[in-house]
């Protein structure tokens, strides 16, 4: 499993009032897996996907991720876990706006420093030819539209190769048929051997996903599996 919660959950305190938002979940992911989470606003979901990437630690339980016990990290470890092991992909895109294309791309490359300069500039480009965006690459992210510049952030969040992507409502600010295009962009992931995790409204993207997981009132309401967890041919193995 790459990914493994036990019993989380997570209290905020609003005032006097204290908040439990994540009551009790359980929750395994295999790798390779293609999971999205739903469910109404204000339930949960966003904070599951926090525990799943170390962004905020739970009240009480276990989150174990690649093999490693999150809470039991400090904020450094944690960092230099997530520059090797995740890639995060955001509603907003999070471009540096000074920067080309293909500079964000390299950014986590610089922070993590998985691979030599000389040759970070050659995957960047490599990654942005496999989103389509090769010939964008020397362009500001305000010189391009919204659908590349997730695209971008999708190569982005591909650069040090991490096993698990995740995904917080990618598609919310695009219109169908680039929500369709950076669709496809995480199906080819899956079959690259990635493992996905994506936080969606969009019913119908959802249900294009291997498996569906709906929060409500912080607990997992159904888990629901639409498609067998295909086993990965080795030359499907090879990273991106």
């Amino acid at each position: 499993m790459i990914v493994k919660l036990e019993n989380v959950t997570k209290n905020f305190t609003v005032g006097d009032e204290e908040i439990e938002v994540l009551r009790g979940i359980d929750l395994e992911i295999a790798a390779g897996e293609f999971v999205a989470i739903v469910g109404p606003s204000g339930n949960g979901k966003s904070t599951l996907l926090n525990m799943i990437t170390g962004i905020d630690h739970p009240t009480s339980g276990r989150v174990v991720v690649n093999g490693r016990s999150l809470p039991n990290l400090s904020e450094n470890e944690l960092a230099a876990w997530r520059g090797e092991a995740l890639g995060i992909v955001f509603q907003f895109f999070q471009l540096l706006p000074a920067l080309s294309l293909l500079q964000n791309v390299m950014l986590p490359m610089d922070f993590a420093r998985t691979l030599p300069p000389a040759r970070r500039r050659e995957r960047g480009l490599h990654l942005l030819e496999m989103v389509g965006l090769a010939d964008q690459a020397h362009k500001l992210p305000g010189a391009v539209s919204g659908g590349q510049q997730q695209r971008a952030a999708i190569a982005r969040a591909l650069a040090n190769d991490p096993p698990l992507i995740v995904a917080d409502e990618p598609t919310g600010n695009l219109d169908v048929q680039t929500s369709t295009a950076v669709f496809d962009l995480f199906s080819h992931l899956i079959d690259q051997g990635k493992t996905l995790i994506m936080v969606t409204h969009d019913k119908t993207l959802a249900n294009q996903a291997q498996r569906v997981v709906e929060i409500v009132n912080g607990r997992i309401a159904q888990d629901t599996r639409l498609q067998p967890t295909a086993e990965l041919a080795p030359e499907l193995a090879e990273t991106v």
